[in-house]
């Protein structure tokens, strides 16, 4: 294959989970770039459609939608507009993620809480994999990336709920994986380290910044950027063979709250 076409999207349609700020936003935009349509989907309908409008802006393709993931409706009707609008759907960023923060002190945790997050964290991409699936094999491509976390594998108080759901979703992909291959799509994730998102900046101290940074070999917190090209590396041609994996993008390090 030319190595110029290893990125290339040129033709694929995307539809990203959250899309409306940080990773997710990110994540639209390079997509976008490599030339994909992007379906910017998010809870929140004027961060999206400004997404939206600034792909189109820059000359790509892009549309917007409101998407609640906690609705089964919301999520049927995301994959079934993509397909009206855009005729077939070939990447699907799982994005949208909740919990964490250090916050989840299991004596307080009310079961209702767990509920929520597994439903968004878990519960949420198996859905909306299942719906994309069988139009990404009728298209002959299909790329499905989840966001985990580094907490997936890290060990830490008050954090066991998110941790533990996004180990679920990590073990999720590897067996979808088996599902998922003879209709000719790949799953994978990828598991941010501390990233300068709204969401860190809500518990970042500058005390926590110089303890993650001295357990970060290359020395700095990771930007939305770092995240958005690991996507486009399994979202495209170039992890063609690559599947039911996750890829750590973490500064070679570990960025833990304690």
């Amino acid at each position: 294959m030319d190595i110029k076409n290893l990125f290339d999207l040129s033709g694929k349609v995307a539809v990203v989970t959250g899309g409306g700020d940080g990773i997710g936003k990110g994540c639209c935009e390079i997509l976008a770039a490599a030339g994909a349509s992007v379906v910017v989907s998010d809870i929140n309908a004027d961060k999206a459609e400004a997404v939206a409008a600034g792909i189109v802006a820059a000359g790509g393709k892009a549309i917007s939608l409101v998407c609640n993931v906690l609705e089964d409706a919301d999520l049927v009707k995301l994959i079934d507009t993509t397909v009206n609008t855009f005729g077939t759907v070939n990447i699907l960023v799982n994005n949208v993620g909740l919990g964490g923060g250090g916050r989840e002190n299991p004596f307080k945790i009310d079961m209702n809480y767990v509920d929520r997050i597994y439903r968004i964290n878990v519960f949420a991409p198996l859905r909306l994999s299942q719906l994309a699936v069988p139009e990404m094999g009728k298209s002959g491509y299909g790329s499905i990336v989840n966001i985990t976390s580094i907490s997936s594998i890290d060990k830490e108080a008050n954090m066991c709920v998110y941790s533990s759901s996004k180990a679920a979703l990590n073990h999720l992909a590897a067996n979808l994986a088996y599902d998922f291959g003879p209709y000719g799509v790949r799953i994978n994730n990828v598991g941010p380290g501390a990233t300068k998102t709204a969401a860190l900046a809500s518990i970042l101290t500058p005390e926590l910044q110089e303890k993650m940074l001295k357990r970060t070999p290359i020395n700095r917190l990771g930007e939305v950027s770092d995240i958005a090209q690991a996507v486009l590396f399994f979202a495209s041609p170039a992890s063609a063979w690559i599947s039911g994996q996750v890829i750590f993008v973490n500064g070679g390090g570990n960025q833990t709250l304690d």
